[in-house]
């Protein structure tokens, strides 16, 4: 019969082996545990996921995540621990508050959902069947990337997110409508969310395009999501609630920078930008010629009838217009209003007088474009080239002129192109400045006097000359002959002659003893 002791022994022994090896407690990481940072934080992982105890050990991954900034392995180890820590933690659906939870429970919940990460959490937080996008996104990551990160930032995260998942551009659009409706008029913030909506692009153009997500995709076909319409509303608002804070002259000029190429593309009903047009194109200036290519969008794609457009146009032809940094994107447009044959032969006659007279005191490098476009203007419209040759048959009135002059009937302070009395003038300053002093203005001007035997000119090898350009084809030019700026080589110039050369000195010497 077995002795006590045996028993005890047999009981202890069965014990052991019908239960699992003791967990070894892990010892709390320290800042002088004598550890390399590296075995820290996997130390710190490891702890988090042990116990709840040691949620307070995300805190310093974080702190590691920006101390190490300047050592990218570190703060990229310690980023990574904290995504497997919140992957696992959403997994074992830790981050739900969920009945029964004490009060301190629920805070500690709470606290890690203000922490947890995007993706995740649409995978685990959303326990009903519909789609939902995390309201965090939308409320605090657009927040915090208009207000405090850098321009890199948000470049990296436009290039990385927005232009490459259809879901992530639709809610930071909506979260940016939200956003500017919150704000002041801070020229930071608008600044900053002008840069961040400018850098959206990739418009869609079916709804077939729609099909990367961040997230997984909405079960339902007819969510919005899935709709180029609803994501183009989006846009349109976010820029609309924009523009409402575009009062000054800075804030609209950037904004008609880029209204067309940008802007427009992303508006379902682009005539909702008619009445900030015609704002930006009745101010007169640099915000006219800006606004004068959104103008001519919707006329070109929304039929936009723009009252007394042609007078305003003619407005805008001032002393400025010729020196504007502007010149080129104006002209542009202003050779496409004026191509149509059905324009009466008056009109066109007051632009090409208007702009003949400026180029009298027009830069060599407005010259060399105004004499080429007017070339263009009477191949286009033959009814104008009176204003080249005019021919006074009347004997008394050409004695007269002869004798005390030609009064010009063009009227250059009349408003009304209509009525300059351009059709009763001629094209003098052109004449003029076929002698001007720049040689290839003075060639230039004279194919007015030639026969015309060519179409048309490219305007665009005219548009963009500079006096920079214009000095640096006349340097490149190959010199075959050095030019002479003396009759006389002097030999001496600031010393005096010798008497016996029989020449003078000359009056620097004079007046000055060296």
């Amino acid at each position: 019969m077995p002795s006590s002791a045996t028993k005890d022994a047999l009981k202890r022994k069965r014990k052991l082996a019908g239960s699992e090896a003791p967990k070894k407690r892990r010892r709390s990481v320290g800042s002088d545990d004598g550890m390399d940072v590296g075995t820290q934080i996997l130390e710190l992982e490891a702890q988090i996921l042990e116990s709840k105890k040691h949620y307070n050990n995300l805190t310093k991954l974080f702190d590691y995540i920006e101390d190490y900034m300047d050592n990218s392995e570190l703060s990229m180890l310690s980023a990574v621990a904290c995504c497997r820590v919140f992957i696992k933690l959403l997994a074992a659906g830790r981050l739900l508050p969920k009945k029964g939870l004490s009060e301190k429970d629920l805070v500690v919940v709470q606290w890690l959902r203000e922490r947890y990460l995007l993706k995740v959490e649409a995978q685990h937080l959303n326990n009903k069947e519909e789609y939902q996008f995390p309201p965090f996104f939308a409320t605090n990551l657009i927040k915090t990337l208009l207000e405090e990160c850098g321009s890199e930032v948000r470049k990296e995260f436009i290039s990385e997110f927005v232009d490459e998942f259809d879901d992530i551009r639709y809610f930071t659009l909506r979260a940016v409508k939200t956003l500017v409706g919150t704000w002041s008029e801070d020229r930071q913030f608008f600044d900053t969310t002008f840069e961040f909506l400018s850098a959206i692009d990739g418009v869609p153009d079916s709804n077939d395009e729609l099909q990367d997500f961040y997230i997984e995709k909405p079960k339902v076909k007819s969510h919005p999501l899935f709709s180029v319409i609803q994501h183009k509303r989006q846009a349109q608002d976010a820029w609309l609630a924009l523009m409402a804070h575009g009062s000054t002259k800075d804030r609209r000029k950037k904004i008609l920078n880029v209204l067309v190429e940008t802007i427009a593309p992303w508006f379902l009903k682009p005539e909702l930008l008619a009445d900030f047009l015609t704002d930006c194109y009745n101010m007169g200036g640099a915000t006219s010629l800006l606004a004068l290519s959104g103008v001519f969008y919707l006329i070109e794609n929304r039929n936009l009838d723009y009252p007394s457009f042609y007078t305003k146009l003619y407005s805008l032809l001032d002393r400025d217009i010729l020196h504007s940094k502007h010149r080129s994107k104006f002209f542009r447009l202003m050779d496409t209003f004026l191509s149509s044959s059905h324009l009466p032969a008056a009109l066109v006659a007051s632009f090409i007088k208007r702009l003949a007279r400026l180029a009298l005191s027009a830069p060599p490098s407005a010259v060399v474009f105004v004499v080429p476009w007017v070339y263009n203007m009477f191949r286009a419209h033959p009814l104008c080239t009176f204003l080249l040759h005019r021919e006074i048959r009347d004997s008394e009135l050409k004695k007269l002129v002869e004798n005390e002059g030609f009064g010009d009937p063009f009227n250059p302070d009349e408003a009304d192109p209509m009525e300059t009395g351009a059709t009763d003038s001629c094209l003098w300053e052109l004449v003029q400045l076929q002698n001007h002093y720049h040689p290839n203005v003075a060639t230039i001007a004279k194919i007015i006097s030639e026969q015309f035997t060519k179409q048309s000119y490219n305007l665009e090898d005219f548009l963009d000359h500079s006096y920079n350009s214009l000095l640096e084809a006349e340097m490149s030019k190959d010199v075959r002959k050095a030019p002479v700026v003396e009759f006389q080589i002097p030999k001496r110039i600031f010393l005096p002659q010798d008497k016996d050369s029989g020449v003078a000195d000359n009056l620097v010497v004079k007046l000055w003893e060296f």
